[in-house]
């Protein structure tokens, strides 16, 4: 089991060099789809709802890795070194700028598409959610991004964040079912 383990991550290492937004595309999609199955199951779903699986799925390959490929590369134009200084401008350029983003996108998103709510419905619930769990997320992310951008090499930092997203959406997932539990 071993060799295989190590011959795999060998190939998909070689496929991180050789095609790197194909392989983080498809990273991001894949975890994205493990991060709903997981949610869902502790949510207390029964039967896997695959239409919203592959909505997932499809937002992390089309939207997150992609994204944070471009993404990643742009910040280390703007913001060169590794330095206390360099990283926490990074941080904080993100959290000011993609970390808004990136949740309203998703809130909207996730209402709209993976839900099919009417628009004005999902204005108004993003209206309602979106101030806390931006600040939640500002609680949280910083870290992530200190990390990824202190001690990850470039082509590493959307695999550890689509990892992270992958943790990170099952938490809010719970989250929102003991919210809705305790009313």
């Amino acid at each position: 089991m071993g060799e295989l383990a190590k011959r795999g991550w060998q190939q998909y290492l070689l496929q991180l060099q050789q095609h790197p937004l194909r392989t983080k595309a498809i990273t991001a999609g894949v975890l994205a789809g493990i991060s709903d199955s997981v949610a869902q199951k502790l949510s207390g779903i029964q039967n896997l709802q695959l239409k919203r699986l592959l909505f997932k799925v499809l937002f992390g390959f089309a939207y997150g890795g992609p994204f944070g490929h471009y993404w990643h590369k742009l910040m280390e134009k703007i913001f060169k070194g590794k330095d206390n200084k360099t990283v926490a401008k990074k941080v904080l350029f993100e959290q000011l700028t993609s970390s808004p983003w990136n949740t309203l996108l998703f809130l909207f998103y996730y209402g709209y598409v993976v839900e099919g709510r009417p628009l004005s419905q999902v204005k108004t619930k993003v209206r309602k959610d979106y101030p806390a769990l931006q600040l939640t997320s500002w609680m949280f992310w910083p870290i992530v991004g200190w990390v990824n951008h202190q001690y990850l090499p470039l082509q590493f930092r959307v695999i550890f964040h689509s990892f992270v997203a992958c943790c990170w959406g099952i938490f809010l997932n719970l989250r929102a079912r003991t919210k809705a539990i305790n009313k």
